[in-house]
């Protein structure tokens, strides 16, 4: 499996002959050129994960890719005029590989901010992608994709999460509000489970895992 980061939560997955790019949002660049791509995938509505304005352009140059999202993604999509699979826990839809939909909401930013739909997906058994969630898969996760800072979260609650987890390798996502997010990086590394693989991602770069 080759990940290859976009900055912040948006992720290229190859598994095989699948190309699954998720969340591409607008603190996102690079993935406006891909092409083969078999499936978008979206976790929730937030503009930081889905680019309404580059969305369609995207789609144009993939016409052969699904688009999956969670209910109010999917509401806002059809809206413009973008056609969406929606989704939710339970799931599990096949596009080129498997990919299992876990949780329903999005994180408590604060109590006067409404709760919107969040869902998280398992890319291939392998790669787990949860949106802005600290949902887990009732399941083993042998790749998490580790959300490290947001207005929803603490360093804490990301650590637990990282330790109920437990994956084999932890790819850092969602820092794009941080200047200095080396700091964040070292306290998962130090904190996380031991024996993990932190696995910091430069922005347009890949591994195979």
């Amino acid at each position: 499996m080759k990940l290859t980061k976009f900055e912040h939560s948006c992720v290229l997955v190859e598994d095989g002959a699948a190309r699954v790019l998720i969340d591409p949002g607008n603190f996102s660049h690079g993935f406006e050129a891909l092409t083969d791509l078999t499936a978008v995938l979206v976790t929730h509505q937030h503009p930081d994960h889905v680019d309404l304005e580059r969305l369609p352009a995207l789609i144009e140059r993939n016409p052969d890719a699904s688009v999956y999202a969670d209910p109010g993604t999917a509401e806002l999509l059809a809206e413009n005029h973008i056609t969406c699979t929606t989704v939710r826990s339970g799931d599990r839809v096949d596009v080129g590989t498997r990919v299992d939909v876990y949780g329903e909401q999005h994180a408590v930013i604060h109590p006067d901010i409404p709760v919107i739909a969040n869902v998280g997906y398992l890319v291939g058994g392998r790669f787990f992608h949860p949106g802005d969630s600290f949902t887990a898969p009732d399941t083993d996760v042998e790749i998490l994709g580790l959300p490290t800072a947001a207005p929803w979260q603490k360093i804490s609650e990301a650590i637990e999460f990282l330790r109920g987890v437990a994956p084999a390798t932890a790819i850092p996502i969602h820092q794009a509000l941080l200047a200095k997010p080396e700091m964040y990086y070292g306290h998962f590394q130090r904190l996380g489970p031991q024996g993990m693989d932190l696995r910091v991602i430069a922005a347009g770069e890949s591994v195979t895992l």
